[in-house]
């Protein structure tokens, strides 16, 4: 553990102007002067978030570094809670004046008198989740540029069939310092870095395309693992078998869910409803039912922000706690919820560290770290063998989800049709049909080897984006409506 104002990974380039020495350096006394503005209208508490950004992207597409950008924000948001209501304002200026205005601002949602005293700020310890020697924004371009050339390259020597490559890199370092009125002062430094390649075959006026892609809180020392080359050709690879692929069944069917990406389903169609925001509104399908059957007993769910370098891992989240390894749902039942402050304190429980916003401009609010579904007894292949006639999704596309009942469809990118306990023929037009909380139900065997996501997914909420994780092994649901063209 380290003290919170001691930088765990920090950039060269790039350094918050509000962190220890800088120009805008916030200290305990800083922070309190404006916390005491914060409450002056009688608020039960207040919070400082000061955010600091620097992100770069780079897309190389036929032959050529087709775009190159490099940017900074940096600001302050401003919250104080009366009950259950929010005020929230923000500023882009770390001067008094506007962070003064701010902290007014955000008052006015309480109209008494008689305002506590915020306490002396101590700075809380924090775990070392994505410590690096250096982070990607440090690196030349030029050596970010060769990798990218090097996937476009072994994309197209991969097959003729290949006619476009596209490969990507984005990358960040965010720097965050959370002041509380309760005496709570915690920082965190935050790299990202996410690698993409595209493919794209034409055969006989046809045309797939295929994608790769993975990262998290790391270095250039990722393609130690996975190579840029490794991506270009999975991404090839996917596009060459889709051109062969037939239409898709529909009806109900046994459907096998492969390891790792297949957790976004579990993300979309159940974790969302384990926020307890949604709960605490009586809006998500979970409410009231703590202890509850929810799910086949294989399955234990849990959301754990404590994994080494991985994209949703956080060493403190953006109200200034440590996160946990949170069971959400153990054994089948529901265990627990998800909470920021406000719920937790609706609930008389401890926040659980899934207080997130995507940046000063937003008040946070219970998110999802990483999300997992834990390994069950079942070997991967007898799996597979068990089923009759069904469909193996290995790749998910885009979903849509209704939080109040768990309603979902997606879209799979690359899925397969199982006849006779073995995957034959390719799939096209595949969507998967459901209700989450069924879905967990009909979860009839479980395999031993759970997977995580390699950094690619994205999270939106209320117009919120905030990078996560996803999980899960081998995974057969007995019976789901598969969406296809062909009976």
């Amino acid at each position: 553990m380290v003290t919170a104002l001691e930088p765990l990974t920090r950039s060269s380039l790039y350094r918050a102007p509000f962190g220890p020495g800088g120009a805008s350096a916030v200290d305990a006394d800083l922070a309190r002067r404006l916390l005491s503005v914060a409450l002056s209208r009688g608020g039960d508490y207040a919070d400082l978030f000061f955010e600091y950004r620097a992100a770069g992207s780079l897309v190389y597409d036929e032959g050529i570094l087709k775009s190159a950008s490099r940017g900074v924000s940096m600001g302050l948001g401003v919250r104080v809670q009366k009950g259950d209501a929010t005020g929230y304002a923000y500023v882009e200026q770390l001067d008094w004046d506007a962070m003064k205005r701010a902290a007014e601002t955000a008052a006015q949602i309480a109209s008494g008198s008689g305002s506590p005293v915020p306490a002396i700020a101590v700075p809380v310890a924090r775990p070392n989740r994505y410590a690096l020697d250096r982070v990607t924004l440090d690196v030349p371009g030029m050596d970010k540029r060769r990798l990218l050339e090097r996937a476009a390259a072994a994309a197209h020597a991969y097959d003729p069939l290949v006619i476009k490559a596209e490969a990507s890199l984005s990358e960040e370092i965010r720097e965050i310092l959370v002041v509380t009125s309760d005496g709570r002062m915690a920082s965190d430094t935050q790299p990202l870095m996410r690698f993409g390649v595209r493919a794209i075959v034409e055969k006989d006026g046809r045309r797939q395309e295929g994608s790769s892609g993975g990262g998290g809180r790391t270095s250039l020392g990722y393609f130690e693992g996975k190579s840029p080359e490794w991506h270009a050709r999975e991404a090839a690879r996917q596009a060459i078998t889709m051109l062969g692929a037939q239409d898709a069944p529909a009806g109900q069917m046994e459907v096998v869910l492969a390891p790792g990406d297949s957790g976004i389903l579990l993300h979309e169609a159940v974790g969302h409803g384990l926020e307890a925001d949604f709960n605490r509104k009586g809006t998500s399908n979970y409410s009231g039912q703590m202890g509850a059957d929810v799910a086949s007993s294989l399955c234990t769910v849990v959301d754990d922000a404590t994994l080494l370098q991985s994209r949703g891992s956080i060493n403190v989240d953006d109200e200034g706690h440590e996160p946990q390894k949170s069971v959400l749902i153990e054994g089948g039942k529901l265990a627990a919820y998800m909470h920021d402050r406000l719920s937790a304190k609706h609930y008389g429980l401890k926040p659980s560290g899934n207080g997130r916003r995507e940046s000063f401009a937003q008040a946070p609010m219970p998110r999802m770290t990483n999300t997992i579904l834990l390994a069950g007894p079942h070997d991967p292949e007898e799996i597979l063998r068990s089923v009759k006639r069904g469909v193996y999704a290995r790749k998910f596309g885009g979903g849509q989800v209704d939080i109040a009942n768990g309603d979902f469809v997606f879209s799979l990118t690359e899925s397969y049709l199982v006849e006779d306990g073995k995957i034959t023929a390719p799939l096209k037009g595949v969507n998967l049909i459901g209700n989450g909380p069924d879905v967990l139900r009909r979860v009839s065997m479980l395999g031993d080897d759970v997977e995580l996501s390699d950094g690619i997914w994205t999270c939106g909420k209320d117009g919120q984006s905030v990078p996560v994780g996803v999980g899960c092994p081998t995974i057969k649901i007995a019976s789901i409506t598969v969406g296809g063209t062909r009976v």
